[in-house]
């Protein structure tokens, strides 16, 4: 340390952490600076930083609030940092991280490094096949009910550095600015939208849920990511029993179940006899319910397994319509796929992990907005709909790789569904 200072923050540590949230991108805070404009003074705001961080005088100022629209109608509300206050918690990030993740349960995967939404819910699949009843859990409004005592003695208890849990603490309390410049409080909660609060989310629900379930339910396996958990049962009694259980630890720790969206859930499948209100339920992007499936000598049953969600499925059509490919005569197909295929692949490596022929129908819109961009650009064309359609086919079949889903099988369905 070229300095004599109280906290112990190396300048390498800053600026790893800067690199990092550069690499993230994001918006603006409550003063308005990019990371670009950051990036003009990068030298001196750094060295800010790790002034006011070392020398414990840092704090945070207000975050930011942006409503984002709900599927259900509702709004949720994320809380954005000031790049310099991302970076601040991004070293403090970087040192808890290492200590708290190797204590975390092996099915939370939520946010945590090596871990994956897919991996979540591919474990999910297997343990409906094996076990009968779900419970689909849904803490109502999370991340704004974190109790900050509750989470601050688990943070005590693993942030060994003094100045960690200073800035951890105050990061809890900072106020929450409107877009109106109304400033607001904070008693509980932690912002979506902080570096950090993702982290202390994860070591919050270690104790509330995961340990709590490994001690008083050890023989139940579950899948938690984030505020989202599956919980597996083998009978509907022993499900009505745990979903009780697990409400009042909720209330225990000051957070509570939300009645219409925690269920129930019959696994259904070929094997499974009875009818039952609820047979689905989705997760992480996937709807699991009974489905249509082919087994290795060709003979179908039915299978309780996961597939693109119909919400999902809606904001997939709803961004390709707001391509307005039709609009970009002035593109080539070549333009096209430089700008969109890396969006369409990144759906097909999420939602095509499992039972990809449910993204068919969305993959044959695209299909059949390039057909309406090659009828609007080529002179011969026009006015034939049906050979633009078929103009499409060719090319899908003679480059392939120029779109992702053309190298998915959709292309002949997809010729098929728009003649």
């Amino acid at each position: 340390m070229s300095e004599a200072k109280p906290f112990s923050i190396s300048k390498q540590e800053v600026w790893e952490a800067y690199q990092k949230v550069k690499a993230n991108h994001g918006a603006a805070g409550v003063d308005g600076q990019s990371i670009a404009a950051f990036e003009t003074k990068v030298k001196d705001n750094l060295y800010r930083i790790w002034n006011r961080m070392s020398s414990g005088s840092y704090f945070p100022p207000p975050v930011r609030t942006v409503n984002i629209p709900k599927a259900n109608g509702g709004e949720r509300t994320l809380g954005i940092p000031t790049v310099s206050d991302r970076i601040a918690q991004m070293v403090v990030k970087s040192r808890l991280e290492p200590v708290v993740d190797p204590l975390f349960h092996p099915d939370s995967y939520g946010y945590r490094p090596r871990k994956s939404a897919l991996e979540a819910v591919g474990q999910t699949r297997q343990r409906c096949w094996k076990l009968d009843w779900v419970i689909d859990l849904d803490i109502k409004g999370f991340f704004d009910n974190i109790d900050h005592d509750l989470l601050m003695r688990a943070v005590k208890k693993h942030a060994k550095d003094t100045w960690m849990v200073l800035y951890i603490e105050r990061w809890l309390k900072a106020p929450a600015q409107e877009a109106d410049g109304h400033v607001m409080e904070r008693r509980k909660g932690t912002p979506q939208g902080g570096v950090v609060s993702p982290l202390l989310a994860n070591l919050f629900l270690h104790y509330a849920f995961d340990r709590w379930m490994q001690r008083t339910y050890p023989h139940l396996l579950f899948e938690r990511y984030a505020d989202d958990a599956i919980v597996h049962c083998r009978t509907e009694a022993e499900a009505q029993e745990v979903r009780a259980a697990i409400a009042a630890r909720m209330q225990e720790c000051r957070l509570e179940l939300h009645p219409e969206k925690t269920k129930i859930v019959y696994c259904k499948d070929d094997d499974r006899r009875g009818t039952y209100p609820h047979e689905k339920f989705d997760f992480l992007g996937y709807t699991f319910r009974p489905r249509r499936s082919k087994n290795w000598k060709g003979k179908f049953f039915i299978n309780f397994s996961p597939a693109v969600a119909e919400k999902a499925g809606k904001e997939i059509r709803a961004e390709i319509r707001s391509w307005q490919l039709h609009l970009r005569s002035d593109k080539s197909i070549e333009d096209l796929s430089r700008m969109f295929n890396p969006k369409i692949r990144g759906w097909l490596q999420y939602y095509g992990r499992y039972y990809r022929s449910a993204l068919y129908p969305m993959m044959r819109q695209l299909d059949r907005s390039l057909a309406r961009w090659a009828y609007r650009k080529y002179k011969k064309l026009r006015g034939h709909l049906r050979r633009a359609t078929h103009w499409i086919a060719r090319i899908s079949r003679r480059d392939p790789g120029l779109f992702a889903h053309w190298q998915m099988g959709v292309r002949r369905s997809s010729t098929a569904g728009a003649v």
